[in-house]
């Protein structure tokens, strides 16, 4: 069932640019248009049809340049770790009509539309016997982000754990209590820290850790520290 929370709606997207995260799942589904998305280092196209899940604390830099329309869900439930990149072909009528319910102000389909939105994209499975998680070496994980450099993504870092990207920023969330993205910087900015007292210079530091200039990273372990 979806939490108290979830919130679906639909929105309209313009030329300006925009730029933001959250503390939740945000899953979108194209109406009209085309809206241009960013996740993560992950361009993708949202047109009429398709769709994508933004995971918990990913950034996303998103523009319509000539204008885009979009049913958005809102959503706390960590099943939405589990679904497909992009959804089924059976969801999109259902998205269609759901965004009928948000315009036309229908109660029962908009309280009832997250849970069936979740429903008719996550894959259909045979239930199968509860298994233990694979627990994440953290430490290890830790270990190949830096050995991998700034250009590391998580994708890749995830594979590592034999998980998704969306997998892996809810265990983040669950584990670390960060996205993905945060706990990445942290622990940049702490060997940043560390090559610093073993005397390498700023720049060469702020080049090594993936700013790109001294400054920034000097803004970026102020932040930190305040």
């Amino acid at each position: 069932m979806p939490a108290a929370h979830d919130r679906l709606s639909v929105r309209d997207y313009g030329a300006s640019h925009g730029s933001h995260d959250h503390d939740h799942f945000q899953i979108l589904v194209g109406l009209d248009g085309v809206l241009e998305l960013e996740v993560a280092g992950r361009g993708q196209r949202i047109a009429a049809g398709n769709g994508c899940v933004v995971p918990p604390g990913e950034r996303h830099d998103f523009e319509a340049r000539a204008g885009a329309r979009c049913l958005v869900l809102d959503s706390h439930s960590r099943d939405w770790a589990r679904a497909a990149a992009t959804p089924p072909p059976s969801t999109i009528a259902l998205a269609r009509y759901l965004a009928l319910a948000c315009t036309g102000r229908l109660p029962r389909a908009q309280r009832l539309g997250p849970a069936l939105l979740l429903e008719a994209w996550l894959p259909a499975t045979p239930a199968l016997p509860h298994r233990p998680r694979r627990a994440i070496d953290w430490d290890a994980l830790a270990h190949w982000a830096l050995a991998g450099g700034p250009g590391t993504t998580v994708a890749e870092l995830a594979a590592r754990v034999h998980l998704s990207a969306a997998q892996l920023a809810a265990r983040c969330r669950e584990e670390r209590g960060q996205s993905t993205q945060q706990w990445l910087r942290d622990l940049r900015l702490a060997q940043a820290r560390i090559w610093r007292e073993q005397g390498l210079s700023v720049a060469e530091t702020a080049r090594r850790s993936g700013y790109r200039s001294p400054s920034a990273l000097t803004a970026a372990q102020r932040r930190t520290r305040g």
